[in-house]
């Protein structure tokens, strides 16, 4: 899981962003554990020392701490407890189940029943899984698992022919808007990995997603058969970021946000 954090005006306060929905809706504030009885991921994280403010809404978490301590000894242990949270299933604020105000109501019931007749059975069939995420404006947005990365070109194709409301498919942690991605520099990174960069991985049943461009910098997220492989280091430093660089010269650092350790089917297994 790739969580964004977000430096404040309030120097105590800091924004955390973990790619995934918060809040169906509305906000919540809690200043102390005993007010966030109804939100377990409050709860966690007032449990962290330190911990003064909570407030949730429907993409981010904003936490405050005590002026006492600073961010650089803080904010592992609250993306520790971020990442714990979501990993156990519970709900954000118990209660919290009103709809999506962008869920588009009969077409994200058309979704979800095609994903589990027809997608999530041939993603099963290769190893893989498919969840379905949210759906807004004509995206929607999946969590592909294993092989099923590879295809994400099918299901769009798929949900486009019998959903005509839908119009792409993307990652469940690409839900976040990212600026970066709409400058030249982004959109030229963009086409890089699209069409000299991603048509090379796919032999492996491999994929390159472009999470972020921060300046000089390129944020990347290896997927499917590259998502802990025993290459990707070699794949990133002499394949991917040499390439990106050539064709944009304003890059000079590329970063893997993958988490390699939930890969489950990479193309070379280490210590194979």
């Amino acid at each position: 899981m790739f969580i964004q954090t977000e430096k404040l005006s309030e120097a105590d306060s800091m924004k955390f962003i973990p790619g995934t929905s918060v809040l169906n809706s509305g906000k919540a504030a809690f200043g102390n554990q005993a007010e966030a009885g109804s939100s377990p991921l409050a709860q966690r994280l007032f449990e962290v020392d330190g911990v003064v403010r909570v407030s949730l809404d429907k993409d981010s978490i904003t936490v405050g701490k005590t002026e006492t301590l600073e961010w650089d000894h803080l904010k592992a242990p609250v993306l520790g407890a971020i990442m714990d949270h979501f990993s156990s299933g519970a709900p954000t604020v118990v209660g919290d189940d009103s709809p999506d105000e962008d869920s588009g109501g009969k077409v994200v019931d058309e979704i979800k029943d095609l994903i589990d007749t027809r997608i999530k059975p041939a993603a099963e069939q290769n190893g893989g899984d498919v969840a379905f995420d949210s759906y807004k404006d004509g995206i929607v947005y999946l969590e592909m698992m294993g092989p099923a990365v590879a295809l994400k070109t099918g299901i769009e194709n798929m949900l486009r022919h019998y959903i005509p409301e839908v119009q792409e498919v993307r990652d469940y942690r690409d839900a976040i808007p990212k600026p970066g991605l709409e400058t030249p520099v982004g959109l030229a990174v963009k086409q890089v990995i699209d069409e000299r960069i991603n048509p090379s991985v796919s032999s492996h049943g491999g994929h390159i997603a472009l999470v972020d461009v921060q300046e000089d910098t390129v944020y990347i997220r290896l997927e499917g058969g590259c998502q802990g492989c025993g290459m990707a280091d070699v794949t990133l430093k002499q394949g991917i970021e040499v390439e990106i660089k050539k064709n944009v010269p304003e890059i000079s650092t590329v970063t893997d946000t993958t988490d390699h350790a939930d890969g489950t089917n990479p193309y070379f297994a280490p210590g194979k």
